[in-house]
């Protein structure tokens, strides 16, 4: 009976915070921390020198993607045209496949802005040969209208990062996207669990690939290539609404 009484006055015990440990890893590298409403997901943001960056983990954006997923963005002032793309192999091959069967099942005329990017790309850029990095070709695709540039992203602590990667936050070969486009630089993949191990990771090998973009526009080798753009990429984010209370 006292017992009974003890927790009607004691009322509900308080429940735990979801990504406790998350927001405590952000905490302890001083980046901003904040949950979206309802329980999907969490946002995280940081800098890189003086370069403000974005993470998102909750509902997928993309139809390839199950479960949950995690997203990166930065503002890099990247030239408009410098398009590069570097995905799962696996992912490029289904990619692939869906949109040769959706235009010889009749079910598309053209590509609009409407396919993502990552899509359109497959199909309108060529291939970049990946043979320099025996470690990588069999596991990433790329493609890019001017594959020198994806060579010379790679080259180097980007290559690093992703060998390190492999068989670790891309050992089942999840989803996994990361490219360039109107001047940012963006990441994708499916990830279940935001363990904050796997978070590190996944902010050192986006910062990693966002320094080598920056790389890459410092040293065009070719002065006054010009790369086709792809329409507007609409499609390319949709954030999490900030304005929603936490």
């Amino acid at each position: 009976m006292l017992d009974a009484i003890k927790r009607l006055f004691a009322g509900k015990p308080e429940q735990p915070q979801p990504w406790a440990e998350v927001e405590a890893w952000a905490k302890d590298r001083s980046l901003a921390f904040r949950r979206v409403r309802d329980g999907e997901g969490f946002v995280v943001e940081g800098r890189l020198d003086q370069l403000p960056w974005r993470l998102e983990w909750g509902p997928p954006q993309r139809a390839y993607i199950d479960g949950r997923e995690l997203r990166m963005r930065m503002e890099l002032d990247l030239p408009g045209d410098l398009q590069m793309l570097l995905l799962a192999r696996p992912l490029m091959d289904q990619l692939e496949r869906q949109t040769y069967e959706s235009f010889t099942e009749g079910l598309q005329t053209q590509i609009d802005t409407a396919t993502p990017e990552e899509m359109r790309w497959l199909v309108m850029f060529p291939k970049v040969n990946l043979n320099a990095h025996r470690a990588l070709r069999a596991r990433l695709g790329a493609a890019s209208a001017l594959p020198s540039a994806v060579q010379a992203w790679i080259e180097g602590p980007l290559a690093q990062q992703l060998e390190r990667a492999l068989p670790t936050l891309l050992r089942y070969d999840p989803p996994f996207v990361l490219m360039t486009l109107r001047g940012r630089a963006y990441l994708r993949m499916q990830l279940t669990d935001p363990e904050p191990a796997a978070l590190t990771a996944l902010v050192v090998l986006f910062e990693t690939a966002a320094r080598q973009a920056l790389r890459v526009a410092l040293n065009q080798g070719e002065p006054g290539a010009e790369w086709p753009s792809t329409g507007s990429g609409a499609t390319a984010w949709q954030s999490f609404d900030d304005t929603k209370p936490r």
